[in-house]
């Protein structure tokens, strides 16, 4: 019998919910502990599970890890902190589970590898879009060579006025705070590529800019009724987790999109060469009118292409309810497409939140695609952004051999 581990959830945001109502439910799992600074924050986590759990500061982290006896840390914090608690609690011989991205720069990266080759215990990271359903079926059909060998992939990923523009009210809109979105947002979909190929990055190219939010783009789209505005108190869940908790912390969930302090872009076009030799065309659009990806594979004996349509339109600071629905198409050469899904979407990632949190407690079915991703998956999907953000800032391709050196990991 597998042997009940204590967690402790570092970070209590609203995506420290969905590791939380997990681990309360789960009998493989104790939710032993909370850390965040603001102590509303874990008041309404408690009350929404109905339970008493410990909550203690940051500067308690450590005391916290020895006395509540934790197994596993669950890291939820902002991006650019993640390195510190990740580091912390493996020193402490805890294993952990984080959120991506891993951390958001090379020394994040340098720190954590180091910790984790020291003290041998695991780092997991959170890539549920692995777990949807229809992505399985992708990694399924590539494995077995359905198309042949990879030449190139064309992704394209929107995100609509709704989903969009949020990150560019809330602390990712600092780039210093999130790595941009390049890091933040497209280390799902650079990982899910690097596990459908079965393969990383080698070389990157980016071009970028803010083009559509930020304070000097705001005056093309201002209206009399500011489509953008987020209202805290309209969401009982969103006043509790953070209109209720400003006062403790000064942090603003709902800022202005159009307001200065926006360091990142909003518009990114990414190349990258696989060492697989795999090329991908990758594109990344926060302002769309609709939500949605499309993805592309091309090989040597034909075409896998998957559409996906989360919503119609995004209607101010909501979107409208999602009907999404996913088609994934076949064609291989001199033969007519063969649709091989065409099925409704799955709530929470397309169905990979309920997936990916049961395997992580140990209640999973096996894993024969290999969707559990490991410290290794989390650098280089990271290893991808970074890069790209290097080549917005230098204007040149940039090889990961470069970065990987500074990591101090073998190319």
């Amino acid at each position: 019998m597998m042997a009940v581990r204590r967690h402790a959830i570092v970070g209590l945001g609203s995506r420290a919910q969905l590791f939380a109502r997990a681990l309360a439910a789960s009998p493989r799992a104790e939710l032993a502990a909370f850390c965040d600074h603001n102590e509303t924050r874990m008041r309404v986590h408690n009350d929404w599970l109905g339970t008493e759990i410990p909550g203690y500061r940051p500067a308690d982290f450590a005391a916290m890890l020895a006395k509540e006896r934790i197994d596993v840390v669950v890291v939820c914090t902002p991006d650019h902190t993640h390195a510190d608690y990740v580091v912390a609690a493996l020193e402490a011989g805890c294993d952990i589970v984080t959120e991506k991205p891993m951390t958001t720069d090379v020394d994040g990266a340098r720190r954590i590898l180091a910790a984790r080759r020291e003290t041998g215990r695991s780092v997991r990271v959170a890539f549920n879009y692995r777990y949807n359903p229809v992505h399985r079926k992708v990694r399924e059909l590539l494995a077995a060579g359905a198309i042949g060998e990879i030449g190139s992939v064309e992704f394209s990923w929107l995100l609509d006025t709704a989903h969009g523009a949020d990150y560019f009210r809330r602390w990712h809109r600092d780039k210093a705070g999130s790595g941009g979105l390049l890091v933040h947002k497209s280390g799902h979909h650079f990982d899910l590529v690097n596990w459908w190929l079965g393969s990383g990055p080698e070389t990157v190219f980016a071009l970028g800019r803010l083009f559509f939010y930020g304070d000097e783009n705001g005056r093309r789209h201002r209206t009399a009724g500011d489509r953008f505005a987020l209202d805290l108190e309209a969401s009982p869940k969103l006043r509790a987790l953070y209109r209720d908790a400003e006062r403790e912390d000064g942090y603003v969930r709902n800022q202005d999109v159009f307001a200065p302090g926006v360091t990142i872009e909003d518009d990114l076009s990414v190349l990258v060469r696989h060492n697989g030799g795999a090329v991908l065309n990758y594109h990344l659009h926060a302002y769309s009118p609709r939500e949605g990806y499309h993805v592309a594979f091309s090989g040597s004996e034909g075409r896998l292409e998957l559409d996906v349509r989360e919503n119609e339109y995004a209607s101010g600071a909501e979107p409208v309810p999602k009907r999404g629905r996913a088609r994934l198409t076949l064609q291989r050469l001199w033969a007519p497409p063969e649709v091989v899904l065409d099925q409704a979407l799955g709530e929470g990632h397309g169905g990979g939140d309920e997936r990916m949190l049961s395997e992580l407690l140990g209640d999973a079915e096996p894993d024969p695609l290999g969707c559990a991703a490991d410290h290794e998956a989390g650098l280089q999907a990271l290893l991808t952004g970074l890069a790209a953000n290097r080549s917005l800032e230098t204007g040149r391709s940039v090889s990961v051999e470069e970065l990987l050196a500074e990591i101090g990991e073998p190319a």
